[in-house]
């Protein structure tokens, strides 16, 4: 007769034969990348006041770029009978044209580019904004060449594309739904925080740069606090 010891470990080696020890690996690490504190700025291409707004945004951008997510939404009147945009823009066609340029350069290339190319289409002036040599020229100066690239295409010759109209149209229909009228309004994670038209007004915060870094680098933390 078999001592118990011997027999246990008998019905051990026959258990674990029928289902196998599984060892669970608990080594592995999840790594997730931090939230970026999303960014709008309520615009018109042409407008002095969002060519003004843009630079102090740059200037943000340089300190704290790697942190923020930031995107463009264009005001202008819905309008039916406009024959080419469906919108009509403040500061005429060329404004609707540079809209869809700016829009379009975002939609296919990396932030650092497309802000790039809006610098480069704002230091040319505000009467070169929305022109096709302007188009052809900051592309180069962001670092790609204008021809065969799919914004290009987006814009169409001279900004009247297909797609770039519709982008138009969408940008357009989320800054109203969002509530901004003025150019150029800054939002911060869903939230209106300065607006500068004519003068800085409604910025309870601050409207510097080194005002708008505070609020990025606290937003950021905030985001990214543990629960």
């Amino acid at each position: 007769m078999l001592p118990a010891l011997a027999l246990l470990s008998l019905c051990v080696a026959a258990q674990a034969a029928i289902h196998p020890l599984t060892v669970q690996d608990n080594s592995k690490i999840i790594i997730t990348e931090d939230l970026k504190v999303p960014v709008i700025l309520g615009v018109m291409s042409r407008c002095p006041d969002a060519v003004l707004c843009e630079a102090v945004w740059d200037r943000v951008l340089q300190r704290v770029g790697d942190k923020v997510d930031i995107s463009l939404s264009f005001i202008a009147k819905p309008n039916a009978s406009e024959p080419v945009y469906g919108v009509t823009c403040m500061h005429g066609m060329e404004e609707c044209a540079g809209n869809v340029y700016e829009l379009c350069v975002a939609k296919y290339h990396p932030t650092p580019e497309w802000w790039l190319f809006l610098q480069c289409q704002n230091f040319q002036g505000r009467d070169k904004i929305g022109l096709p040599e302007t188009a052809v020229t900051c592309a180069t100066t962001a670092g790609f060449e204008w021809e065969n690239d799919q914004a290009s295409e987006c814009t169409g010759e001279d900004g009247q594309g297909e797609e770039g109209v519709k982008l138009l149209q969408e940008s357009v229909k989320n800054t109203i739904q969002m509530g901004i009228q003025k150019s150029c309004t800054i939002m911060i994670s869903g939230k209106q925080v300065c607006i500068r038209d004519g003068t800085w007004y409604e910025c309870e915060s601050g409207h510097t740069p080194t005002d708008f870094i505070r609020q990025i680098n606290e937003e950021y933390k905030r985001l990214n606090s543990a629960d």
